[in-house]
């Protein structure tokens, strides 16, 4: 293996590549790699996998699909993780009898 035409197809294929972080979709593999995995990756990465056909850079179609799966995903993590948070407050007896003892006007 040429190691020189190895690297300058690298190259050509990340010049082609228009994003800085494109999203790649897998190829099945031999060695047990699966197909249809999106993935964003760098430029870089994402030039040497198309290269040695492990994968292949998706339409800005499917990026914009699989981005907002990905902002989708983070919003319901991020409610899961504000639903299961304990709020405490830790009050003196005497507040506790202070606010006891002080309640609205609409109350009384």
């Amino acid at each position: 293996m040429d190691l020189r035409l190895y690297y300058q197809k690298i190259r050509d294929a990340a010049a082609k590549i228009e994003d800085e972080f494109p999203v790649v979709v897998s190829r099945e593999t031999g060695d047990g790699g699966k197909e249809g995995t999106l993935t964003e990756v760098p430029r870089r990465i994402a030039a040497k996998m198309v290269v040695e056909g492990l994968a292949h850079v998706v339409s800005p179609a499917q990026k914009q699909a699989f981005l907002n799966a990905q902002a989708e995903a983070k919003r319901m993590a991020d409610q899961l993780s504000a639903a299961s948070q304990v709020h405490l407050t830790v009050l003196s007896s005497s507040e506790l009898d202070r606010l006891k003892n002080t309640r609205p006007a609409a109350m009384k």
